[in-house]
């Protein structure tokens, strides 16, 4: 066994005092440990903003003749569960998912071209009875108009509002005037929160400590 020098030890011993005093005076002053640093940049990197609505809406629509749709009735749902339900003459009831509402409507669109626009090369929107006009302009449509990749949408709305025929699309006046109710709830919905996107599994922290925490 090496014997150790009193002065040896005394020495050994000031560094392990003056290593603790610098880390207290470093943690005092405010100043954070490389990897503690790099641990927050990370987490910025992985995390983003969204705007969201939490609520949505369920549009419920019906065939009056071959071809010929009205909307009976909007309520307020949650966004995930936002939907349009259609009935059918022939008693068949069909679910349209928001995507596949945006897949009839840019349809519609496709089809329709140029043919709504006058002589005097005014746009009047589209005044049909199908279905795609009731997910259009009614609460589906306002629903994904506010979508901002979807603002497409809303010019072709914002034209038949300025016609005042909204109403149209709906099977009574009580029946619209309780849509734009539902509307302005889904306006109010609107949030914005942080989402942090880091794979499962990756390496955060100074230890490169991995999302998942192990069971004791």
């Amino acid at each position: 066994m090496t014997p150790i020098r009193k002065g040896s030890f005394i020495r050994r011993a000031k560094d392990i005092t003056i290593s603790s005093t610098l880390a207290l005076a470093l943690l005092a002053s405010g100043m954070t440990l490389p990897g503690c640093s790099d641990q927050q940049d990370d987490e910025a990197a992985y995390s983003y903003e969204e705007t969201v609505d939490t609520k949505g809406i369920r549009s419920h629509i019906k065939e009056i003749k071959p071809g010929e749709f009205e909307i009976t009735d909007e309520e307020t749902v949650p966004a995930e569960r936002a939907e349009a339900i259609v009935t059918y003459l022939d008693g068949r009831v069909e679910t349209i998912s928001p995507v596949a509402a945006k897949a009839l409507i840019d349809e519609e669109i496709k089809n329709a071209g140029d043919s709504t626009v006058t002589d005097n090369g005014r746009h009047y929107g589209y005044h049909r009875r199908g279905l795609s006009s009731m997910l259009l302009y009614g609460g589906m449509g306002y629903m994904l108009g506010r979508n901002m990749n979807n603002g497409y949408i809303n010019s072709y709305r914002e034209r038949e509002s300025q016609n005042g025929t909204f109403g149209r699309y709906y099977s009574s006046p009580s029946t619209y005037q309780k849509s734009q109710s539902v509307h302005n709830d889904v306006r109010a919905s609107r949030t914005t929160r942080t989402v942090n996107s880091r794979p499962s599994g990756g390496r955060s922290g100074f230890f490169g400590r991995s999302g998942a925490r192990s069971g004791g």
